[in-house]
């Protein structure tokens, strides 16, 4: 399991490594075009929602358990397309790679 943490002090969210090397990807690329994006996250443990406005000019560190894991594109563009959306960025299922 991964962390996401943001802010001073920072609000830390538990997100597995492979959903958080996504998130990170998306969150890096907006913010490298000093875009804002919110970022929404239901803890599967409690369910607790949570939701932040993430900016260029506030702290951001992804800390991770394990190794870069394989990206997959189609989820990769499905949670930029949700970024760029009114609802903003929020974990989504991962899609099924189509069969080579």
């Amino acid at each position: 399991m991964g962390t996401l943490h943001y802010g001073a002090p920072p609000a830390s969210f538990t997100i597995d490594d492979r959903t958080l090397a996504h998130l990170e990807l998306v969150i890096m690329a907006k913010l490298r075009r000093r875009e804002n994006l919110s970022f929404a996250h239901v803890d599967e443990d409690t369910s607790l929602r949570q939701a932040v406005w993430i900016s260029p000019v506030t702290p951001l560190r992804f800390e991770y358990e394990g190794p870069m894991p394989e990206i997959n594109r189609l989820w990769l563009q499905d949670l930029i397309d949700a970024a760029n959306s009114s609802a903003g960025l929020r974990v989504l299922p991962e899609p099924d790679l189509p069969s080579r």
